[in-house]
């Protein structure tokens, strides 16, 4: 396929390998954090911790955005769900989320609340449009790739004065969220994770650009090299970053520069700030409290708010205590030290968000087989 092929060739892939083996310091460990769960994905799908030798290990980050949502807020939408009149409109992924007692968006519909799968925000004001004597729910999450599209849904709802439309708001954000991972005691506390550097995300960076990710390379000493999702993007990504780290740089690279421009979007993130506004804190899974790391609707749009319109509170709800999922997304642990994991935990009876979505590091694990530790699997032991 023209433009997909090319970033997928396994002879060049073995080239970029060889060099990372050559460029590689024997004498040191790195420690690379993919924030994004697309890297996830594709990391496992194309085995490239096979291609890579011993002493750099990849580590998931928080870049899955329904992994990340807790529970409070699912139970906040399956409870609008059940409203008298209510259309819920919402992704695929956050369908399957369980709360602690294992209901979820789903079931709720096959109980009878009216949940609608949708693909994309214009999805949800059309239905809004075609049920004028109902309300319509937009369940809207997702980093800043999926931000711009719900402001034009609520621009537009104003514009034709739907009341019968509003957006129940869980957007977050990137930087604040590695900004968490590198200084917060709290998450520390959580445990520990050695980070040497970041692969940046891609799609997120096609609208924020690469600017924003200076303050880490600068304040923290750590390297940053936006990637795309293809595996030779990935590959030269880690190529990248173990020349900074063996030179003792930390900047901020661009990989994807096929995408990728340093602004970012502008007109896009115009847009976001017109419609939103920082929150002070949000709760994020496996994170806690992150200070000024999402986006809620500004008061000039509060008709169509559903925080505001039903008055929505949201409860601190802790995470099923067999789960590791918190500690996952923190890069502290990997899929397969959660003992759940592949038992009782499945795609198919999911108890956690990491095996729900379909950029969770769980459900990478288990689709693309990475069952065991890199070591068991290539002697051959159970």
């Amino acid at each position: 396929m023209k433009y997909i092929d090319e970033f997928r060739a396994g002879n060049i892939a073995r080239k970029i390998a060889g060099k990372i083996l050559a460029e590689a310091d024997s004498r040191r460990r790195y420690h690379l954090m993919e924030f994004c769960g697309g890297h996830t994905h594709a990391i496992s799908r194309f085995g490239i911790p096979d291609l890579l030798p011993g002493n750099i290990r990849m580590i998931h980050g928080p870049g899955c955005p329904v992994c990340v949502l807790p529970i409070g807020r699912i139970e906040n939408a399956i409870q609008l769900a059940k409203m008298p009149g209510m259309i819920l409109c919402c992704y695929g992924d956050v369908l399957r989320v369980p709360t602690l007692s294992g209901m979820s968006l789903l079931k709720a519909k096959a109980q009878g609340a009216d949940v609608r799968l949708i693909y994309s925000s214009t999805d949800a004001i059309n239905i809004a449009r075609q049920n004028p004597h109902r309300t319509a729910v937009f369940f809207a999450i997702g980093f800043e790739t999926t931000t711009p599209p719900t402001a034009v849904v609520i621009k537009q709802a104003q514009q034709l004065g739907l009341v019968n439309f509003s957006v129940f708001c869980n957007h977050v954000l990137t930087p604040s969220a590695i900004s968490h991972i590198l200084q917060s005691p709290e998450v520390r506390e959580l445990g520990l994770v050695s980070i040497d550097g970041f692969i940046g995300p891609a799609h997120v960076s096609v609208v924020i650009g690469s600017q924003p990710y200076e303050y880490f390379a600068e304040e923290f000493q750590k390297p940053v090299v936006i990637a795309g999702f293809e595996p030779l993007d990935v590959m030269q990504a880690i190529l990248m970053l173990v020349r900074q780290i063996n030179a003792g740089r930390a900047v901020v690279e661009n990989e994807f520069t096929r995408a990728v421009m340093p602004a970012g979007n502008v007109n896009a993130k115009s847009l976001v700030a017109d419609v939103f506004e920082l929150r002070r804190s949000f709760e994020w899974r496996g994170l806690g409290a992150v200070p000024y790391s999402a986006l809620k609707i500004k008061a000039c749009y509060a008709d169509f708010d559903a925080e505001r319109r039903f008055e929505i509170f949201t409860p601190s709800i802790a995470d099923n205590k067999a789960c590791e999922c918190g500690a996952i997304l923190r890069g502290v642990k990997r899929p397969q030290d959660c003992k759940i994991f592949g038992t009782v935990c499945t795609p198919e009876n999911p108890i956690g968000s990491c095996m729900v979505s379909s950029e969770g590091a769980c459900a990478a694990y288990y689709r693309y087989g990475r069952l065991r530790p890199r070591h068991a699997a290539a002697s051959g032991s159970a």
